[in-house]
C-alpha cells in the first residue's frame, strides 16, 4: 500500500467520486488515479465502492472505514513532515488562511504586514469562503487556519481559541432621518429598509432572531456576504445598513454616519481554529500570537481561561 493510492482515494470522495476531478486536484492524468484506486482495492481485498455501472458513485462500509483511516495516515505523515521543515526551513513554507470577507479585508490587513515582515519567505494564502464551507476546508486540510465567527467552534475535530468579540453597527448617508433618532430602538430600525449580510455570514442569524424575540421583522431589501457591497447600496439610497462595527472606517466611510448598535443586540466572537491534531508549525503560532495581539490593541480580546472552553459575557 502506498501514500498516493490513499491520496487518490481521499480526492475521489472530496470530488464527488469523479476520477477526473480528483485527477485535477492530485495534478495527475486520471488513468494514473484510476490505477491507485484498482490497487488499494486490490490490495485489500474487499470491494471499496459503490458502483453504478463502470462509474463510481460512493463507498461501501469498508470504503468508509478505510477513508477514514487514510485521512488519518496523511494527517499525521503531513504532521511528520512539517515537523522536520520546522527545524530545517523554520522561517520558510506557506501560510493557508481559511476567512470570510470581513476578517479579510478589515482585520488582518495589520495582522499579515507585521507577519510578512517577521516571515518574509513565507507565502500567505488567503482563500475566502463561508464559515460552513471554511470549516470543510480546514478539516479537508485544504486550510491551515480559518478564522469566522459561525460555525467554526461547533466541530469536535477542531482546536478553536476565541479571539475577539464584536458587535453591530448603523450606517446610512449623512443627514438620513435616521441618524436623528434619539434613542435607536429595534423598533425604529423596522421603519427603514434595511441592507445586511446574508444569513451564515457576520452574525446574520443572532441578529434575524434578535428581531424575532420581540415579534419584529426589519424590512431587508438586499443582503450581501461583503461589507463593501452593503456600504456601496447604502450609498446609492437603497437604505440603511446593518454591519460589523469594526468595519466602519471614519476615514474612508466620511460620507457615512454611523450609530453604535452594541444595546440592542448580542456580542459576537470571531474565532481562529484548526484540526484538532495538527502539529502547529513555528510561523503558524507566531501568525496565530499576532491576530491576538491584534485583538488587543483593538481592545476587543476575549479573555478565556481556556480555549476549548466557553467564552465568558462581555462586560
Amino acid at each position: 500500500m502506498e501514500l498516493r493510492q490513499l491520496r487518490s482515494l481521499i480526492a475521489l470522495a472530496e470530488n464527488g467520486f469523479s476520477v477526473s476531478r480528483a485527477a485535477e486536484r492530485l495534478h495527475l492524468v486520471q488513468p494514473a488515479v484510476s490505477q491507485h484506486l484498482r490497487l488499494l482495492e486490490d490490495e485489500l481485498g474487499a470491494p471499496l465502492f459503490v458502483r453504478t455501472g463502470k462509474r463510481l458513485t460512493g463507498l461501501t462500509d469498508a470504503g468508509g472505514k478505510v477513508l477514514a483511516h487514510a485521512r488519518s495516515t496523511l494527517a499525521e505523515v503531513a504532521n511528520i513532515v512539517a515537523i522536520g521543515r520546522d527545524h530545517v526551513e523554520e522561517g520558510r513554507g506557506v501560510l493557508r488562511i481559511g476567512s470570510t470577507h470581513t476578517q479579510a479585508r478589515y482585520v488582518l490587513p495589520p495582522v499579515l504586514r507585521r507577519f510578512s515582515q517577521a516571515y518574509p519567505e513565507v507565502e500567505v494564502q488567503i482563500l475566502q469562503s463561508t464559515p460552513g464551507q471554511l470549516v470543510e476546508m480546514t478539516l479537508t486540510d485544504q486550510v491551515d487556519l480559518a478564522i469566522c465567527t459561525e460555525a467554526i467552534g461547533e466541530h469536535p475535530a477542531l482546536t478553536t481559541l476565541p479571539s475577539y468579540r464584536w458587535n453591530r453597527c448603523l450606517i446610512a448617508p449623512l443627514g438620513h432621518p435616521v441618524l436623528a433618532r434619539r434613542p435607536i430602538s429595534l423598533g425604529v430600525l423596522c421603519e427603514y429598509p434595511m441592507i445586511t449580510y446574508l444569513y451564515g455570514f457576520t452574525g446574520r442569524g443572532s441578529l434575524s432572531s434578535s428581531f424575532a424575540k420581540v415579534g419584529l421583522r426589519p424590512k431587508v431589501v438586499l443582503s450581501a456576504a461583503d461589507t463593501d457591497v452593503i456600504k456601496t447600496y447604502v450609498r446609492e439610497g437603497m437604505g440603511i445598513g446593518v454591519i460589523a462595527d469594526l468595519a466602519f472606517q471614519p476615514e474612508q466611510d466620511a460620507d457615512l454616519g454611523m450609530r453604535d448598535l452594541s444595546h440592542l443586540f448580542p456580542w459576537e466572537v470571531t474565532k481562529v481554529a484548526h484540526v484538532r491534531e495538527k502539529y502547529v508549525r513555528r510561523f503558524q503560532q507566531r501568525f496565530m500570537d499576532l491576530f491576538q495581539e491584534e485583538a488587543n490593541r483593538l481592545g476587543r480580546r476575549v479573555r478565556v481561561h481556556n480555549a476549548s472552553g466557553p467564552v465568558p459575557a462581555p462586560e
